[in-house]
């Protein structure tokens, strides 16, 4: 029968595992910057905000927070409720024949 591992066991092999990925990452990096020695990482660019703070007060639609969907209208569900009907009669009409 296996042996079961402990928290402190499970914690130290996967730490293990990690330093290895990075070990590995490290080393492709440095062949890419081998076969690329021109390719320098750029950073993305940063929009300039005001001093004073106006662009994160100016009034605007609320932002979903990432991740999430905006939920649907109930006229937005009936429209694709129906699209969604007339693809599967077109569907189940296809195979049929």
């Amino acid at each position: 029968m296996a042996k079961k591992l402990t928290a402190a066991e499970m914690h130290r092999l996967a730490r293990l595992g990690a330093a290895a990925k990075l070990a590995q990452l490290e080393r492709e990096i440095a062949a890419l910057k081998r076969a690329f020695p021109g390719l320098t990482p750029q950073a993305a660019p940063v929009a300039a905000l005001p001093s004073d703070g106006a662009a994160r007060d100016a009034p605007g639609p609320p932002r979903p927070s990432p991740g999430r969907r905006t939920p649907m209208s109930a006229a937005e569900r009936k429209t694709v409720s129906d699209r969604l009907k007339r693809y599967w009669d077109a569907r189940r009409k296809a195979g049929n024949k």
